[in-house]
């Protein structure tokens, strides 16, 4: 799990990455970046979601 969490957080800085190359030109295509966008949100909801699971709770 620990290992696909990783892989998660790379793809997620790929893709952020990837949305600001195409921000940063003046040909860019609106669509692809919403497309992106979302991907992006649900690989951070997905990191989330095994952040939560591997971290336990600690009531304090």
């Amino acid at each position: 799990m620990r290992k696909r969490l990783e892989m998660l957080r790379i793809e997620h800085r790929d893709l952020d990455a990837g949305i600001e190359a195409l921000s940063g030109t003046g040909a860019h295509d609106q669509l692809q970046v919403a497309r992106l966008k979302k991907r992006k949100l649900r690989l951070k909801d997905q990191i989330a979601l095994l952040e939560d699971y591997l971290i336990p709770d600690i009531i304090a």
